[in-house]
């Protein structure tokens, strides 16, 4: 039997292509319901719980008086970074990005570039 790929997976796929990526998910920002993954699950983050976390960044945020969506959030260790990038979608509840990182091989900075650019990819 012959699996075949959806948009969705190959537009996943591609941001693997991105320095240091090595692993994405696409996930429900509210419920944590993941669409879709590529490359190393683990890498990508606990999806349910990085829906909580952009909740709740988002919420302290809101509390200090700072405007406007959350756009993204990124952690570090010694080794890996983790980047949550929210997509917006026409209609509904925006949805997350989960992105893991080599830190010897990314830079956050172009990654974060990337995601955006290619955000509209991932809806298509």
């Amino acid at each position: 039997m012959r699996e075949t790929t959806t948009a969705l997976q190959a537009s996943l796929h591609r941001l693997l292509d991105s320095p240091g990526v090595t692993g994405v998910a696409l996930v429900d920002a509210v419920t944590g319901l993941t669409y879709g993954v590529a490359g190393d699950i683990a890498e990508a983050e606990d999806r349910a719980e990085a829906s909580e976390l952009a909740a709740l960044i988002a919420e302290r945020l809101g509390a200090a008086g700072a405007e406007g969506e959350l756009e993204s959030v990124v952690t570090t260790s010694t080794k890996r970074q983790q980047v949550l990038f929210a997509v917006a979608r026409p209609a509904g509840d925006p949805l997350l990005l989960t992105v893991g990182l080599d830190r010897d091989r990314a830079n956050v900075a172009l990654t974060l570039r990337s995601l955006g650019d290619r955000a509209g990819e991932v809806l298509a």
